[in-house]
């Protein structure tokens, strides 16, 4: 049943995208970021997200959208990125086991170069932000509910296959798109819509908690926090997280908090001090290979970790963060290039910020760019200690930041082609009238 329900919409999906390209878009994103054909059974395994990105790149091919491209910095920055890991695999020191990875990695940053491009107007810009928060927002609905049916004994688990699978992964993802959900709850217009995301919201929490994951609690802190330092209403921002926060951590049983209160105990955890020979190994690699790298988590590959720590390449394993995944695979350049996209996207939005009272600037740009600086953050925090640097959901965020400074380039009137109609036919209207007054046929 699963299969006819993905298949009935994956059909008219694609028929559609071939007229409007940006359909393509959000279906690309809804199969990258919450994988429906994983929870399928006949269509299991299957490259659905590849068929759907093959139609909507033809399909902006055909419509010549190809003519418009507009390149900017942060396109240019995905690019360099590209060439990067690109520059990584030829040099790989197992081709083999990076592939994969560079094969990952390439589709998910023209995925976010098409996002950029294609992200042109208010409506396609709010209906891929939707996308990431649906996408998203599935796990924390189905989180939270299961955290509170069993009281957090048992941890959330992400989906199998999938690069949300991980505990510690999942949590991160949800804390990321906190700030975009309260985002668009800022922007609905009707109440249903505002009570169901802050339902969401609530739930995103407490799925949080459920992962058991001390990164996660950790980006969860960082959220709190920073969303209280920027906030103006500082008493009453507090109160409402406290509202939220106290009553969950009270519900999670001891074995949570006991989890939780060994944060500060990280030299002395085993897990974590692996983490640390992880970063070693890295960062050797990086040294050696200054300029490409390892190759994409060859890391983890006990015969190459061995080549610069031999004692530590026992334990070889995933960095467990996205900083350290990025140096020990493409170098010190790769390293340098992607820290360069998250500070341009820092950049852009403290400037769109600026743009609060800017009449010519539609309204909805700063309040975005707010909420989206103090995603942007959470991700940075939570990602020092999760091997996400290649999450779709992460590179879809920094396309709508770019996407946003394009469109805050266009003046508020560019969005309103019908009221020239209109103010011609008033003008018109009145023409006549005085026509008529003046004794006129």
């Amino acid at each position: 049943m699963r299969d006819v329900l993905l298949l009935l919409f994956l059909v008219p999906a694609l028929a559609a995208t071939l007229r409007y390209p940006f359909v393509g878009v959000l279906a690309w994103a809804w199969f990258s970021l919450m994988t429906p054909h994983q929870m399928a059974y006949g269509v299991f395994g299957l490259q659905l997200n590849l068929l759907i990105a093959a139609v909507t790149l033809v399909s902006i091919a055909l419509s010549g959208a190809f003519r418009h491209f507009r390149f900017d910095g942060m396109t240019g920055l995905f690019l360099a990125f590209a060439a990067c890991i690109g520059v990584s695999q030829i040099f790989s020191l197992s081709p083999d086991a990076s592939f994969r990875y560079f094969d990952q990695f390439l589709k998910t940053l023209l995925f976010a170069v098409v996002c950029i491009q294609l992200a042109t107007d208010r409506l396609k810009f709010h209906a891929l932000l939707w996308m990431l928060v649906i996408g998203v927002g599935y796990f924390a609905i189905k989180g939270g509910l299961f955290t509170l049916v069993t009281f957090g004994q048992y941890r959330v688990q992400g989906l199998p296959n999938t690069i949300l699978e991980d505990n510690n992964h999942l949590g991160t993802a949800l804390a990321t798109v906190l700030p975009l959900v309260l985002y668009l709850r800022t922007q609905a217009s009707r109440a249903i819509v505002r009570h169901g995301l802050l339902a969401l919201f609530v739930l995103a929490v407490i799925a949080v908690l459920g992962t058991h994951s001390r990164g996660a609690f950790v980006a969860l802190v960082v959220f709190a926090g920073f969303f209280w330092l920027r906030s103006r209403r500082k008493f009453l921002i507090l109160g409402a997280l406290l509202l939220v926060l106290v009553p969950a951590v009270a519900f999670m049983p001891a074995k949570w908090t006991e989890r939780m209160s060994s944060i500060g105990e990280a030299t002395q955890d085993a897990s974590f001090m692996g983490r640390v020979d992880a970063w070693h190994i890295n960062t050797e690699l990086a040294l050696a290979h200054p300029l490409t790298g390892a190759g994409l988590r060859n890391s983890y590959e006990k015969e190459i970790a061995a080549t610069v720590d031999p004692v530590r390449a026992q334990s070889a394993k995933a960095a467990h963060s996205i900083y350290f995944e990025v140096l020990g695979g493409t170098g010190f350049i790769g390293l340098a290039v992607f820290l360069a996209i998250l500070a341009t996207a820092a950049v852009t939005n403290r400037r769109l910020q600026k743009l609060k009272s800017d009449p010519s600037v539609d309204p909805w740009i700063a309040p975005f760019a707010y909420y989206a600086q103090i995603s942007l953050a959470v991700f940075c925090v939570g990602g020092a200690a999760v091997s996400m640097e290649m999450w779709d959901g992460f590179y879809i965020l920094i396309a709508l930041i770019a996407a946003s400074a394009r469109l805050s380039k266009i003046p508020v009137a560019a969005h309103a082609p019908a009221a020239a109609p209109q103010r011609r036919l008033w003008r018109l209207e009145a023409r006549g009238v005085a026509r008529r007054a003046g004794g006129g046929t």
